[in-house]
């Protein structure tokens, strides 16, 4: 779905990085195009037409730091991911600020490439159709997050606003331990008190919910570190 008819602008002065990117890409159903050069870069970029930009910093001609600024200019929407050898924060940092939306430090694997390509494009197609349903599966949990309507073997599940929001976090950092101060600083949206058990109760609310009358048990804790939602 986000494949097809992606046109994708490689500014990459080493040619060698340049074609493997492209050929990778293309091998995932993207259309591309290279330049090897700052100023050949920059004239495509603002006046192409292409769904996203890959770009180096160190060029001939231009950087990519100044094309970046440019491009963001005249085309606010069109998503940038920077490549680059430089690694340090600061470079990191600056990249963000001109107006990358991602930094993928060289040498870098192309598999990983082809997955921040993809989270770009998710990214830019839901909002450009904010109406885009986007759903979360989990085992046979299933959310919907534009419908709020939660379901586990396709039986409804009623949640409250602050259990489907606790829930939601939980689901997007699935298969990791989440603290109790993660929770209520995200959830709650206030600092972390020992002396209250808000988390707990909450988090039993939800296990009544989703997981008592279901076979397989989703919510799992983990002494003294927080919980985890993942199949087991």
């Amino acid at each position: 779905m986000y494949l097809s008819m992606k046109r994708i602008l490689i500014i990459e002065d080493d040619r060698r990085i340049a074609l493997n990117v492209s050929r990778s890409l293309q091998d995932e159903g993207y259309q591309t195009e290279i330049a090897y050069d700052g100023y050949n870069g920059r004239a495509l970029a603002l006046g192409g037409a292409f769904d996203l930009l890959i770009l180096d910093i160190n060029l001939p001609g231009i950087n990519g730091y100044e094309i970046c600024r440019n491009v963001r200019t005249e085309k606010p929407r069109l998503p940038i991911i920077m490549l680059t050898a430089l690694g340090e924060v600061e470079d990191k940092i600056e990249g963000l600020e001109r107006g990358a939306d991602d930094y993928l430090v060289k040498p870098f694997d192309l598999r990983e490439l082809s997955a921040r390509v993809a989270t770009c494009f998710r990214r830019t197609d839901l909002m450009a159709n904010p109406h885009q349903e986007e759903v979360i599966q989990l085992a046979d949990l299933t959310v919907n997050f534009s419908s709020k309507i939660v379901s586990r073997q396709n039986r409804t599940i009623d949640l409250t606003a602050k259990e489907f929001s606790l829930l939601e976090y939980m689901l997007r950092h699935q298969g990791r331990v989440i603290s109790k101060m993660d929770l209520t600083e995200n959830v709650w949206g206030i600092n972390y008190d020992p002396g209250t058990n808000v988390v707990e109760v909450y988090i039993n609310y939800l296990r009544k919910k989703i997981d008592k009358d279901f076979e397989t048990k989703l919510i799992h804790t983990r002494p003294g570190l927080g919980y985890i939602l993942k199949e087991e």
